[in-house]
């Protein structure tokens, strides 16, 4: 039976569909409309790699999968060995419209059939140095979030033992924390609000110097151009224009202003059909960071751009949504940000006529 196998798509186009998860890959090969073979094996290259130089020597290999976990490592080792691999968002593939049945078997026949009928979407792969820049970033949204974890924690535990007297419901400001030194506690609390403190700082300190790694990257060849056009736009200081620079990369990877506008998920859902069209929320695809660094920066920009504010008060009127408006004037300024980036020409304020 293999023999049969390897003869049929001995020379052809070979294309593989790999469904994978930590511990193991499930794969299935197609070539001329139908399955070559299944199998499984334990989630390594080297695996991978052996098999399909072995048992396709003489073909032309396509692997696609689905972005997940994993990151791009596996493309770049595929794409090193000569085998041309297509990495695809996983909300974009394909699936029936009614199915009972889920398993990694059926994904990889899945994701096979797509590749070898062209049915799939693209998912931009950045190159090893920017996902490695990018990291940066990524680790400070982790370190922001560790830290408003650990505020919560405090301000719960002072809650719960009744020490809250004399602090504020609302937000606090750095102050606060360190009065909480000089509490009078009995040596199990003080014990405990101590670990929390020292928790705070370390962490406090690992985002200042994150930071500060950050802007130092700015400076980098590759970015400084970019880094500097964004921030000259109203509301976007540096360390925002960096991070937005490793997020989105090169920016004539999106054909219009409505490619990137999409790809930030600031675009409007619509279910349509006929004469009626309904519209509802942003898509809110793509990273949910990305979107609140740019409402917190639109906020800043309409006050010192005339047609963003004229942008804002018209949806405000025909909303009296505050919301939608800032969402649609954040959405105006990523159309903008890609233009001027573009033609290399800094930010400048638009004139309301």
């Amino acid at each position: 039976m293999r023999k049969i196998q390897e003869y049929i798509a001995k020379g052809k186009q070979i294309f593989v569909g790999l469904e994978d998860s930590k511990r193991t890959w499930k794969l299935c090969v197609r070539s001329d409309r139908m399955i070559v073979h299944e199998t499984g094996m334990p989630a390594e290259y080297e695996n991978l790699r052996s098999y399909l130089f072995r048992r396709y020597p003489v073909c032309d290999i396509q692997v696609i999968y689905e972005a997940g976990f994993s990151g791009f490592w596996l493309h770049d080792k595929l794409q090193a060995d000569g085998i041309e691999c297509i990495v695809t968002p996983p909300n974009r593939v394909t699936m029936e419209k009614v199915t009972a049945v889920k398993t990694d078997k059926r994904d990889a026949r899945r994701l096979a059939k797509n590749l070898e009928n062209n049915d799939f979407t693209r998912c931009h792969v950045p190159d090893r140095e920017r996902r490695e820049d990018r990291q940066l970033s990524r680790t400070l949204e982790q370190v922001q979030r560790d830290i408003t974890c650990t505020k919560n924690r405090i301000r719960k535990f002072l809650d719960y033992h009744g020490l809250n007297a004399g602090f504020p419901p609302g937000r606090w400001n750095d102050s606060y924390y360190s009065r909480l030194a000089e509490l009078e506690l009995s040596g199990a609390l003080r014990i405990s609000l101590d670990v929390y403190l020292r928790v705070l700082h370390g962490l406090t300190e690992l985002k200042k110097e994150l930071i500060k790694e950050l802007k130092a990257l700015s400076e980098k060849a590759r970015y400084a151009q970019s880094v500097q056009i964004k921030k000259s736009c109203p509301g976007i200081g540096i360390l925002t224009a960096i991070r937005l620079t490793l997020e989105w990369g090169d920016m004539s990877r999106f054909p219009s202003g409505k490619h990137i506008a999409s790809y930030t998920g600031l675009t409007s859902r619509e279910y349509s059909t006929g004469e009626t069209v309904r519209r509802g929320r942003i898509t809110a695809q793509g990273r949910n960071t990305i979107r609140s660094w740019l409402i917190q920066c639109s906020w800043i920009a309409l006050r010192k751009d005339p047609v963003l504010m004229q942008k804002f008060q018209h949806v405000w009127r025909n909303s009296g949504s505050k919301k939608k408006a800032i969402v649609a004037v954040a959405r105006k300024i990523v159309v903008r940000l890609r233009a001027v980036e573009l033609c290399e020409y800094n930010y400048s304020p638009g004139v309301v006529e």
